[in-house]
């Protein structure tokens, strides 16, 4: 089955939190403008909080990169973005108040590149973290993003000494060759060398990411990056389809399948055989599926809470890239994608001395809750329980959402109620281990549903959120 007999492309959109950043907008136009951090946080639960800090720099923009960073840092900008980090957390945490505990459940630093900063600059974010906001880093799960030239170690063990218990190193290709036309400067000899030292280090578990779609890459190239990254036995393993986007690298070099061009069948069929590939690769060398894009050793140490729990619990996000959840809005600073409007956007949150209020965002309703919960939950491989969606939202998910699930059902994205066994267990063919355990009320992805997440995902954004998106004007 290809992503053209089911008349849509199997690679829409990357669904890693709903509503989407481009669906908000400033908070400053509405009834009451931007509202205060102490307002909207008086009444939510705040006894387990995601902390989450952005650091936006790096040394290299990869190609196919639409994260909110900017290459370098002059003139001493990290000690003025770390300064006006300090000012944020010190800020929020005056907002959430006394009243009831606060507590975080799992911290994590991403970007950018939070290793672009310096050792000593790991210790002083550390120190925001725990002294500015609470976080006892060395009592929950806390991940770290890095790369090949950061890996350094020196900063690896600032990140061990202070309770790292996961690094994520993009890698994307151990083929050089792939790496370049990925623009993505960098040679597998530095790899090697950046996750030996990661392993020297002694953090607990090691995730690598790989991308599969670059131009040239085929199914003998994808298999040398996934043998490459199995010797390494990480504990976690990511397969991202390359996307590319608008005002990227490859989107100005006007590389093969520009979304603004509309679906190309090679490439979508190129990116979903080894999609296939590498997911029957690695469930044979013992890996099971979490999620279309993340497989996780079957012996690794449990990870802490899953990717999207901060969708339902509540999330905190320190810097200008980060995003903010309560249960009633979601809210962040500006967003933009070309360098210039980054820079700019940066510079001013270093300037910026009043945290207190939201800037940018968008308030979710029921609905839109409900969404949500049904997006994030369905796209990992272990499913949703509909008695947890009634217990939470008082409805059944066949009767909030029954047009979107019989069309999935329709397609074979959907796997059979009588099917039992964890997701985990099942093979490829989606079929489950003899004696499962009954899977009532249980609404998971078949494996073909999986792999058409991308597609899935985003046919679940509300009409409201949909146009919101449509009238975003990149920058």
């Amino acid at each position: 089955m290809t992503g053209t007999t089911l008349g849509t492309s199997p690679y829409r959109s990357y669904v890693y939190a709903y509503p989407h950043k481009t669906a908000y907008r400033p908070l400053a136009g509405r009834p009451g403008g931007r509202p205060l951090l102490s307002d909207l946080w008086a009444t939510e639960r705040k006894d387990a909080l995601s902390l989450y800090l952005h650091i936006p720099f790096c040394e290299v923009r990869c190609g196919f990169c639409n994260l909110f960073t900017r290459i370098g840092a002059p003139d001493e900008l990290t000690t003025r973005y770390l300064d006006a980090l300090d000012r944020q957390a010190t800020a929020v945490r005056d907002a959430l108040g006394d009243d009831a505990p606060v507590r975080f459940t799992s911290a994590a630093f991403g970007g950018g590149t939070p290793t672009f900063l310096t050792a000593g600059e790991l210790e002083r974010l550390c120190d925001i973290a725990e002294k500015r906001m609470g976080a006892d880093l060395s009592a929950v799960p806390l991940s770290v993003e890095t790369s090949p030239s950061t890996a350094t170690a020196d900063r690896l063990a600032v990140l061990a000494d202070r309770g790292t218990t996961r690094v994520s190193i993009g890698v994307q290709s151990f083929v050089d060759a792939e790496a370049r036309a990925a623009v993505r400067p960098q040679h597998r000899s530095e790899v090697e060398a950046a996750l030996g030292r990661i392993r020297e280090a002694g953090i607990p578990v090691l995730n690598i990411d790989l991308i599969y779609g670059i131009e040239g890459q085929t199914e003998d190239t994808w298999r040398t990056s996934l043998d490459a990254a199995l010797a390494w036995s990480p504990e976690e393993l990511y397969l991202y389809p390359l996307y590319v986007r608008p005002l990227t690298g490859l989107g100005r070099l006007g590389a093969a399948a520009q979304e603004a061009g509309g679906p190309d069948a090679a490439w979508d069929d190129q990116r979903l055989r080894l999609y296939r590939a590498g997911r029957d690769h690695l469930l044979a060398h013992g890996y099971e599926q979490v999620s279309m894009r993340m497989f996780r050793r079957a012996d690794a140490p449990p990870a802490g809470p899953d990717d999207y729990a901060c969708q339902t619990d509540g999330m905190i996000g320190l810097g200008c890239g980060a995003r903010s959840y309560t249960s009633s809005l979601h809210y962040s600073f500006d967003y933009a994608v070309e360098m210039r409007e980054i820079r700019g956007i940066i510079d001013g949150f270093t300037t910026t001395t009043d945290f207190s209020r939201a800037e940018v965002g968008r308030y979710v309703d029921g609905e839109e809750a409900r969404r949500r919960h049904l997006l994030q939950s369905l796209l990992q491989a272990e499913g949703m329980r509909s008695a947890e969606y009634r217990e939470r939202f008082g409805s059944d998910p066949y009767e909030d959402f029954p047009a979107e699930l019989e069309r999935f059902a329709a397609r074979g994205w959907l796997a059979d109620p009588a099917d039992g066994g964890s997701p985990s267990a099942r093979s490829a063919s989606g079929r489950s281990p003899a004696g499962g355990p009954a899977a009532s009320g249980l609404l998971r992805l078949a494996p073909e549903g999986l792999a058409h997440s991308d597609a899935l995902g985003p046919e679940l954004f509300s009409p409201a959120v949909r146009a919101a998106m449509a009238a975003y004007e990149a920058k």
